[in-house]
């Protein structure tokens, strides 16, 4: 069977994928993957049982199971610290995983120097060297000025309350080959955008936090008891992808040491995460929860933690989605039982009819009160992410920046001042009643989120 995106376009299985074939799994065919040009780079397999213990039988989703693919390395691998290897050993493992001569010159040594002192592991060395353009007679100089732009673009989107460049990259990506967390910066002349991921999160009582090397330990990452992101990873790669954005790594979460770092990263980062899903090739979606294989019982459809209930999931439909979490009796294979696209169960046919409506949904949108009246029905853990998550959808210039702990009329009305013309003119003349709260030309948040709407 050849699954296909909600949308329209279709992808295939890949030859190149070592999930198992007579599962019949649909695999994305990757976008671009230059590695597979050059026929010198070594081909390594990374499994579930080496990553996680657990057999590969086991795994439900078969995409999980396996990978085999160029210059990507297994944990064990990335774990080694640097120190213990010596610049010797990390050069000998570097030409070893690459197929590629390393001349030990002075400004390599350096930096393989520089990757001890900092205490990195080889992960985190592979990463930063996989990318570094070999036309680069200092490395350090070179690395010390893209830090200072990124810095410096950062400091310049966030303008007196407002982001003034709402499509500026994201801080941080996961790099699958290396299984590191980096910052953009470090994405040195990648023509690869990271594919996001938009993920259910599922009860707290049915999450764990972790402390993984992947983001290098700088804040706990929560996920389902039952998931694990080094199989998460496998299947990300078995879809073709390089690098991904999923929040709980990429996003500085609460929990870590340096809260007063995340409260500053989350005034820009927060309200440019739209864009990302907006401007993005794919967006891969785990309705079950991150990194969990797709289902549907009673009652998931209704409860509070479902995709389709979230406040922020308004912005992450994207242009092209995958469905994650594919099993191969799952719910993508079931077919219709009549002409009129019901399915077996009512549960199932309402949740087909759910997707399908997704394709009614652009990524964004000029329709302010359609906007409005979707977010009615949504919730979120922090009221004020209602506010926040229709910024990207309504394409203006400026967005506001992200303050969890501010009133939610003082974030609407900092939306509203920054949406284009039209949609402000449309509260002025479609909205029936005078506002509530302040201006008597706009409605009040209280009033959009609980009249009915034009």
């Amino acid at each position: 069977m050849r699954e296909t995106h909600f949308n329209g376009s279709e992808y295939s299985p890949s030859s190149t994928s070592s999930a198992d074939s007579n599962d019949n799994v649909p695999v994305h065919r990757s976008l671009r993957n230059e590695d597979r040009k050059d026929q010198n780079l070594r081909w390594f397999t990374i499994s579930a049982y080496e990553e996680t213990g657990q057999t590969e039988t086991s795994i439900k989703v078969p995409l999980q199971r396996a990978y085999s693919g160029k210059n990507v390395i297994p944990s064990s691998l990335a774990d080694k610290p640097c120190a213990a290897l010596g610049v010797q050993g990390i050069l000998n493992i570097l030409n070893t995983t690459l197929q590629a001569v390393h001349p030990l010159d002075a400004s390599f040594t350096s930096f393989l120097e520089d990757c001890i002192a900092n205490n990195y592991d080889f992960g985190t060395a592979y990463a930063y060297i996989r990318v570094i353009p070999p036309s680069w007679n200092s490395i350090q100089d070179e690395l010390r000025k893209l830090e200072e732009r990124d810095k410096e673009k950062r400091q310049k989107a966030l303008v007196d309350n407002r982001i003034v460049d709402p499509r500026i990259p994201p801080r941080r990506v996961w790099d699958l080959y290396s299984n590191r967390v980096l910052l953009q910066w470090r994405m040195i002349g990648t023509k690869e955008h990271p594919c996001p991921i938009s993920h259910a999160w599922v009860d707290e009582r049915d999450r764990v936090d972790v402390w993984t090397p992947i983001n290098g330990c700088q804040w706990p990452v929560s996920i389902p008891k039952d998931a694990n992101l080094d199989l998460i990873r496998i299947e990300m790669l078995n879809l073709g992808f390089k690098y991904v954005w999923l929040d709980v790594l990429c996003l500085r979460q609460k929990g870590g040491p340096r809260e007063d770092l995340r409260i500053q990263e989350w005034k820009l980062d927060v309200p440019s995460i739209g864009y990302l899903y907006r401007d993005a090739d794919v967006v891969v979606w785990y309705f079950s929860g991150l990194g969990r294989p797709l289902s549907l019982k009673e009652g998931d459809l209704e409860s509070d933690r479902c995709w389709f209930k979230r406040a922020w999931t308004l912005q992450e439909v994207g242009n092209q989605r995958i469905i994650a979490g594919d099993t191969p009796d799952g719910l993508l294979h079931a077919e219709p039982i009549d002409d009129k696209g019901n399915y077996e169960t009512e549960i199932l046919t309402r949740f087909r009819k759910q997707l399908q409506a997704l394709d009614n949904v652009p990524p964004d949108s000029y329709e302010m009160f359609s906007l409005l009246a979707e977010m009615q029905n949504r919730v979120s853990a922090n009221p004020v992410d209602k506010v926040a998550g229709l910024a990207s959808r309504l394409d203006s210039a400026t967005i506001p920046a992200y303050y969890e702990t501010q009133s939610l009329e003082d974030a609407w009305v900092a939306l509203v001042n920054t949406i284009i013309p039209w949609c402000r003119a449309e509260l002025l003349f479609l909205y029936p009643e005078p506002g509530t709260a302040g201006k008597k030309w706009r409605p009040s948040w209280e009033q959009v989120m609980t009249t009915s709407l034009p």
